[in-house]
């Protein structure tokens, strides 16, 4: 078993669509743990993950968090998050404010 410590999603603005913004590769498993949303914009702004099966699509029966508000200049780590499994060609998803969040998310690939 190899486990490979890594940015699953490298620093990045996110978009105002549902996003694919990481998906697992299909010879491994990943865990989360840490997911990061800074707010750099000058109003507060919204945001849903959703953690979904490899041939689901992003909906309500995978929304792990509806619709977040952060403040300006604030960040939020998302516990909620930390120590999900997505097994192999699952994938994180998510909705929000378009270019007001910074998000990070860091995990294991486990081949």
């Amino acid at each position: 078993m190899t486990v490979l410590n890594k940015a699953l999603l490298p620093s990045k603005q996110m978009e105002a669509t549902q996003t694919t913004q990481y998906n697992a590769p299909t010879t491994a498993k990943a865990i989360i743990d840490t997911f990061t949303a800074t707010n750099t914009s000058v109003a507060v702004a919204s945001i849903s993950v959703n953690i979904v099966t490899s041939t689901g699509t992003a909906g309500v029966t995978n929304l792990i968090v509806d619709a977040h508000e952060i403040a300006i200049n604030d960040t939020y780590n998302f516990p909620e998050l930390v120590g999900h499994v997505l097994e192999a060609g699952d994938f994180i998803s998510t909705l929000g404010t378009a270019s007001a969040l910074t998000i990070r998310c860091s995990g294991r690939e486990i081949s």
